[in-house]
């Protein structure tokens, strides 16, 4: 059966600079596009990302105008997802305004805190004002976060905003311990992407154990082939129903598109 594949997870590259492939660039955008379709991902969505801390917020503001001009660009393929940063609390409540307000956005994130110059401040005082003003919106947010106990307070603090964990983690420990919060937590959820899809059912075990409601298909391109995603998923032992609510399901309900 052919499914409908919207990738959640991937960071546009549209220079050198937001660049992340590890070993050769990422050519042109219309490449990016044709090697995901290649893969059989019909959507994608997610985030330019840039190493270093901004000198002010116009860096992460023209970082979402160019991934707004992309979205112009590919409106059939692209849906955007936009950055905010948590030392510019007051300039992120207002981009988010103007993205999600003014010009439909309903994806927040990958949000890269050590990547770009936060850590893990998902839920200090700073953070916490950007998050309640993306729950103001009704959109999505994408952390990436590897310290559970910010999971936590973000999730406790802000229970209505809709939060996806990047990756399910790498070691078995440290999947389960991940899994074991996005059952916990009725806002919480996780992409698939990044390692740990090569590990046989897991993605069986993460429906048996938090739901199917709970997982979004995400592959982390350019860093990641996008094909091992899809047909490590295909791969799995799991119902139609299950697949399409991974593959396209949850995204669609999340976004509410």
């Amino acid at each position: 059966m052919e499914h409908l594949i919207i990738d959640c997870h991937i960071h546009p590259a549209l220079d050198e600079e937001t660049g992340t492939g590890w070993f050769y660039p990422s050519g042109s955008t219309q490449h990016q596009i044709d090697t995901l379709k290649r893969a059989g991902i019909s959507q994608a969505c997610g985030s330019s990302v840039k190493s270093g801390a901004p000198g002010s917020f116009d860096e992460i503001r023209l970082l979402n105008d160019r991934v707004l001009a992309l979205r112009d660009r590919f409106p059939h393929f692209y849906i955007p997802g936009i950055q905010v940063h948590p030392h510019f609390p007051d300039e992120s409540c207002q981009e988010i305004e103007r993205c999600c307000g003014g010009e439909g956005v309903r994806w927040v994130g990958e949000l890269v805190g050590y990547m770009m110059g936060y850590g893990v401040e998902y839920a200090t005082e700073n953070a916490l004002k950007i998050m309640w003003t993306i729950r103001e919106y009704d959109a999505v947010v994408n952390i990436h976060c590897n310290d559970l106990a910010v999971v936590d307070e973000l999730c406790q603090s802000v229970p209505d905003l809709k939060v996806v964990l990047a990756h399910p983690g790498g070691g078995k420990q440290e999947f389960l311990d991940r899994l074991e919060k996005v059952a916990k937590y009725p806002n919480l959820h996780f992409d698939i992407s990044g390692s740990g899809i090569d590990r046989y059912q897991i993605l069986r075990k993460a429906i048996d154990v938090a739901g199917k409601e709970k997982l979004l298909f995400g592959t982390d391109y350019p860093i990641n082939n996008p094909a091992v995603y899809v047909h490590g998923t295909l791969f799995e032992p799991l119902s139609e129903e299950e697949h399409a609510a991974i593959f396209n399901g949850n995204f669609l309900r999340l976004t509410q598109q």
